[in-house]
């Protein structure tokens, strides 16, 4: 299994000769609403050529940052996609043709090669958003991805994963809270799936961010903190802070049956 991650919550899984691209923002500039005075980011260095013979989207939320309009509009639109019920009206609203609506506790299945189970995700607006559990049939390969930090209630009901892609730090806004929450919840994710590869997601890559909720936002945790944790609770578990825009093979041992 091969990950690319290209900043932000945006990944590109390769599992054999399956491609599948997760909430990508690949171009342009990072703006809600059209806001650039409210929250704007911008990469550093542009990413270097969009991925081509994508088999599948998978997007987690229908919020700028997961379902980003003007990348969307720059890939295939009859690329297959699978969303939770807001990301699909995205992408429906763009044009996609073959887009699978999720709602959490839903699954489905690939090509019957990747099974995608949504789970209850980000409580972003009146529906929460999606979680992942995804398993490479062929390869037997787990992962669980969540972009915000927020676990569903029966994370335990998932048994252990191969991989856990969800933050690793907490971003917090004065009265509202935290937004993305890992700083808190990522060690329960470790002590609960026990994950061969921990990989953080979020807050991620060679972005600069500007606009009135930046200037706001406050941070805490990081990788040093959740090793530290690691150690404390003698967990197995690698963290991998992946260069961004690099592909690299995740490094998994074959697990004995249970």
């Amino acid at each position: 299994m091969y990950l690319t991650y290209y900043g932000a919550n945006s990944w590109l899984m390769e599992f054999d000769h399956l491609r599948v691209l997760v909430d990508p923002w690949l171009v342009g500039s990072l703006v809600f609403a059209n806001m650039n005075w409210l929250f704007k980011g911008d990469r550093q260095q542009p990413v270097e050529s969009i991925p081509e013979n994508i088999d599948c989207i998978l997007l987690s939320q229908g919020l700028e940052d997961h379902a980003h309009r003007p990348t969307l509009k720059q890939l295939d639109r009859q690329i297959p996609v699978i969303a939770s019920p807001n990301g699909a009206k995205v992408a429906q609203e763009i044009g996609y043709t073959q887009v699978t609506a999720l709602a959490p506790g839903e699954t489905t299945t690939f090509r019957d090669s990747l099974e995608v189970r949504a789970l209850t995700g980000a409580p972003v607006g009146i529906q929460p958003e999606n979680g992942y559990w995804l398993k490479h049939r062929p390869s037997s390969t787990t992962i669980y991805y969540e972009p915000h930090g927020f676990p569903p209630s029966d994370l335990d009901q998932l048994g252990t994963v191969d991989v856990a892609i969800s933050p690793i730090v907490s971003l917090k806004l004065p009265v509202v809270g935290a937004i993305i929450q890992g700083d808190k919840t990522a060690i329960d994710i470790a002590k609960t799936l026990k994950p061969q590869v921990f990989l953080p997601t979020a807050a991620g890559g060679d972005i600069e961010y500007q606009g009135l909720l930046n200037e706001i936002l406050s941070q805490v945790g990081g990788g040093e903190q959740l090793r530290a944790k690691f150690l404390k609770e003698n967990l197995a578990t690698q963290l991998i802070e992946p260069q961004v825009q690099t592909a690299f093979e995740v490094p998994l041992a074959i697990r004995a049956a249970t």
